[in-house]
């Protein structure tokens, strides 16, 4: 059965795969799952010191997963 997408807002955001670097400065920012980066916006990213290559990299990842950083789930 496949897992749901859903399901993966609860995961560590290691679970994306993401450079260290980026996955750093979510960690240092108190982002420590999933949903807490689906919930946030470009804006809000970038005022946590991402520049736009990474913030663009963390919408693919969330991507692939079937989610977006407009809420979105895609099945």
């Amino acid at each position: 059965m496949a897992r749901r997408k859903c399901e993966y807002v609860n995961e560590d955001i290691k679970l994306l795969e993401l450079d260290s670097s980026i996955e750093n400065k979510l960690n240092d920012s108190g982002l420590k799952t999933i949903g807490d980066v689906w919930a946030s916006n470009r804006k809000s990213l970038k005022a946590l010191g991402l520049r736009d290559m990474e913030i663009k990299q963390i919408i693919i990842k969330l991507q692939l997963l079937g989610l977006d950083l407009n809420k979105k789930i895609y099945n």
